[in-house]
C-alpha cells in the first residue's frame, strides 16, 4: 500500500471542552459526493475502523485505509483513537501524525482523503404530543389510486433494491443504502430514517439528511410507536411550523411534517421507514389536494419501498446458504474451484477479459404508462435482468453490476479464456432471441420490450470485494465504458448488438456462421473519447434472420469501406441495395444525402457523434 504525505493542515490550539456522557457517532466523509458512513460507538466495545473489518466501520473508498486502521474506545467518557501496529498509513489529528489520541464532540482526524468526525449521538424527541395539529392513518385502499407525477425516477429506484440485498453483507450497510435510495426517490423529504420504537425513545438506526449541518435527526417517539408497534400502517403527522411556542426539539429539526410506514420482517425487530420535510402543507390538507397529495404519493411509494424490503429481507438469508457464489458464476466456473474454494483465485488482478453490456429500451415511457401498477413493472423488469443473466451464465460469463434496468456480463475471469469474445457474443445472441421469442407473445412479461447490447475486448481489473459468505464481482477499465458506449451507440446506428473491432475480427475468423455474423457499420468518435473506433453490428445466422444475406452483408461492407474512403455516390448505390426493413443503412444515407453524395472537403472517414 502507498505511503502517504503528510497534508498541509494548520495546527490548532485543542478546544477547553469537557466531555459528558453521551454516546457518540463517528462519521466518515469521502473525497466525493455521496461518500458518507456512520458508526454509534458503543461504550463497551472496542469500534474498529478500516477498508474491510467485519464489525465496524467499513470504508470500501479509502484506498489508503488498511483492512483495520484505527480501534476507537470509550475511555473516561471520552472516545479515544489508536492507531494499529499493522495500519500502513498514518492518522493526522490536528495537522500532525498521531498514534494516539481523545476525540471531542467536533473535533475530527484524517485518513488519505478521508476525514473522522465525532458528533454526540442524540435520541431526543422532535415532536411533542401537543404540538401535532394534524394526524393521518393511512389505509392501502386510500393510497391505492394514488398517481406518481415522475414514475419513471421511482421505479428506477425500485430497481435498485434486489441489488441492496445482494452487495450489503451487515445491517449498517443496509439501512443506509435504504435510507440513500428513499432519499433519492423522494425528492421533497429533507431526511430519512430507519427506526425501532424503544423503551423511552424511539431508536435509530440509521439516518441522512440532505443538509447535515442543520442537525441530526430526532424522530417523534410517539409518530414511530404509533406507526409501527400500534397501528401498524403509515402515519403522518403534520405541524404548523409558524406556531407561537414550537418547541425547540422541532425547531432544531426543521421538519413541519413527518411520516413512518412499518416494515414487517420474521425474526427481526419491528421497524419503520421515517421520512419528514419542512415544505408548508395546509392544516387539513393531508387527504386532499395540492401539497397534501404529493404528500400521499410519498407514502405510497415508501410503502412499495417497504414491502420489496420486506420481501428481499425474508428472502437473504436462504438466498445467501442456497446460491452463494452461483449468482455470479457459471456452474462450469464453479466446478473448477471446486467445494474448498481457494479465495485468493477470486482477488481483483489485471487480465484480458469480454465485457457485455445490456440495457432495456423504452425503460422510462413504460414506467410513466404503468405508474399506477409500479411493482407489476418492477417484476417485468427483474425478468428481463434474470434473461439476461441466465444467457451469461449459459455461456460461461460472470454477472457483475446491474445498474437499474441494465445488467453487466464479462469472461476472463477468474480463468483465461480464449473464446471469451465469441461466449459473449453467443450469450448476446441468445438474450437478442430470447426477447425477439417473447416480443409478440400476448401477455408475457417481455412483450414490449427491446433491448441494446454492447461488446468489447481489453484490459481490466475483475475480482471480488467483500468476504468468502457473499461478494461482489465486477470489473474496471476503459473496456468497460467502451462496452458501455457501444450499448448506448445502438439506438443512434439502429441496431440491436455492437462489438468492437477486435471482437468483430475474432467473430469472422472463428465463430461459426452458422452462429452468428457480423458486418461492419462504420468508423465513429463517441462524445468525450479521443480515438476513433471501428463498430460492427453482431447478427444471427442466416438461418435464424434470412432479412440479409451473405452477399448482402458483403454489399453493404462493400459501401461502408467507399464510405469511409469518400466514394459517397458508390456508397450510396451499396447501400440502397439492401432490404427496406434494414435500418442500419439510414445512419450512413442521412450524411450522404445531406452532401448531395459528395464527401466534405476535409472528410477523413470518421463519423463524430453528436451525443452519447
Amino acid at each position: 500500500m502507498r505511503r502517504l504525505r503528510e497534508p498541509r493542515l494548520p495546527k490548532v490550539k485543542p478546544p477547553e471542552r469537557v466531555p459528558d456522557v453521551s454516546t457518540f457517532d463517528l462519521i466518515a466523509t469521502g473525497p466525493e459526493d455521496g461518500q458518507q458512513q456512520r458508526m454509534k460507538l458503543g461504550v463497551a466495545e472496542q469500534n474498529l475502523v478500516g477498508r474491510t473489518v467485519s464489525d465496524g466501520l467499513r470504508i470500501g473508498w479509502e484506498p489508503a485505509l488498511s483492512r483495520e486502521h484505527v480501534r476507537v474506545e470509550i475511555v473516561d467518557q471520552s472516545p479515544r483513537v489508536t492507531r494499529l501496529p499493522r495500519a500502513s498509513n498514518p492518522v493526522f489529528f490536528r495537522g500532525e501524525p498521531r498514534d494516539e489520541f481523545d476525540l471531542l464532540p467536533g473535533d475530527s482526524f484524517v485518513i488519505g482523503a478521508t476525514q473522522f468526525r465525532l458528533v454526540k449521538h442524540a435520541e431526543a424527541d422532535s415532536s411533542q404530543p401537543n404540538r401535532v395539529i394534524e394526524e393521518v392513518r393511512f389505509e392501502s385502499s386510500q393510497l391505492r389510486n394514488i398517481r406518481f407525477s415522475d414514475a419513471d425516477k421511482r421505479i428506477e429506484v425500485l430497481t435498485h433494491l434486489p441489488g441492496v440485498i445482494q452487495l450489503t453483507r451487515t445491517d449498517d450497510e443496509f439501512f443506509q443504502t435504504v435510507v440513500d435510495l428513499l432519499l433519492a426517490g423522494i425528492p421533497s423529504a429533507e431526511a430519512v430514517a430507519v427506526v425501532e420504537p424503544g423503551s423511552e425513545s424511539a431508536v435509530v438506526r440509521h439516518w441522512q439528511r440532505r443538509n447535515e449541518t442543520r442537525g441530526e435527526v430526532r424522530p417523534s417517539t410517539r409518530l414511530v410507536r404509533d406507526a409501527v408497534a400500534t397501528s401498524r400502517r403509515s402515519v403522518l403527522h403534520v405541524w404548523e411550523s409558524e406556531r407561537a411556542g414550537l418547541d425547540q426539539y422541532t425547531v432544531t429539526a426543521g421538519f413541519n411534517w413527518a411520516f413512518c410506514t412499518p416494515v414487517s420482517v420474521p425474526g427481526e425487530p419491528p421497524r419503520g421507514l421515517y421520512v419528514a420535510g419542512e415544505h408548508e402543507v395546509p392544516v387539513g390538507s393531508a387527504t386532499t389536494t395540492g401539497r397534501g397529495a404529493a404528500l400521499q404519493a410519498d407514502v405510497r411509494f415508501t410503502e412499495l419501498v417497504a414491502e420489496i424490503v420486506s420481501s428481499l429481507r425474508r428472502l437473504s438469508s436462504l438466498e445467501r446458504q442456497q446460491a452463494g457464489l452461483r449468482q455470479f458464476f457459471a456452474p462450469p466456473i464453479l466446478a473448477a474451484l471446486g467445494e474448498d474454494l481457494d479465495t485468493a483465485l477470486l482477488e481483483p488482478r489485471e487480465c484480458e477479459v469480454a465485457v457485455l453490456f445490456c440495457d432495456l429500451r423504452g425503460f422510462s415511457q413504460r414506467a410513466e404508462s404503468q405508474e399506477d401498477n409500479l411493482p407489476g413493472l418492477l417484476n417485468r423488469v427483474s425478468q428481463a435482468l434474470g434473461v439476461m443473466t441466465e444467457q451469461i451464465l449459459r455461456f460461461g460469463g460472470v454477472t457483475g453490476d446491474f445498474q437499474g434496468d441494465a445488467a453487466l456480463g464479462f469472461w476472463g475471469w477468474p480463468f483465461a479464456s480464449e473464446t471469451a469474445s465469441l461466449d459473449a457474443c453467443r450469450a448476446a445472441l441468445g438474450i437478442r432471441s430470447a426477447f425477439e421469442a417473447e416480443a409478440s407473445v400476448e401477455g408475457s412479461p417481455l412483450a414490449g420490450f427491446e433491448m441494446g447490447i454492447g461488446i468489447a475486448f481489453g484490459r481490466a481489473v475483475a475480482g471480488k470485494i467483500g468476504t468468502a459468505e457473499q461478494v461482489k464481482v465486477t470489473v474496471f477499465g476503459p473496456v468497460v465504458n467502451l462496452a458501455s458506449r457501444l450499448e448506448s451507440m445502438t439506438t443512434q446506428l439502429r441496431v440491436p448488438i455492437l462489438v468492437d473491432e477486435p471482437t468483430a475480427e475474432l467473430v469472422r475468423a472463428k465463430l461459426p456462421r452458422t452462429e452468428g455474423r457480423v458486418r461492419k457499420l462504420a468508423r465513429v468518435l463517441p462524445v468525450g473519447m479521443e480515438r476513433p473506433v471501428t463498430v460492427s453490428e453482431l447478427l444471427p445466422s442466416a438461418a435464424d434472420f434470412p432479412l440479409l444475406t451473405d452477399g448482402q452483408i458483403a454489399r453493404y461492407e462493400e459501401g461502408v469501406e467507399n464510405f469511409i474512403a469518400g466514394n459517397w455516390d458508390v456508397a450510396w448505390q451499396c447501400l440502397h441495395e439492401m432490404p427496406a426493413g434494414d435500418r442500419a443503412q439510414d445512419f450512413l444515407a442521412m450524411p450522404i444525402v445531406q452532401s448531395s453524395r459528395r464527401a466534405p472537403a476535409d472528410w477523413d472517414g470518421v463519423i463524430r457523434l453528436a451525443r452519447k
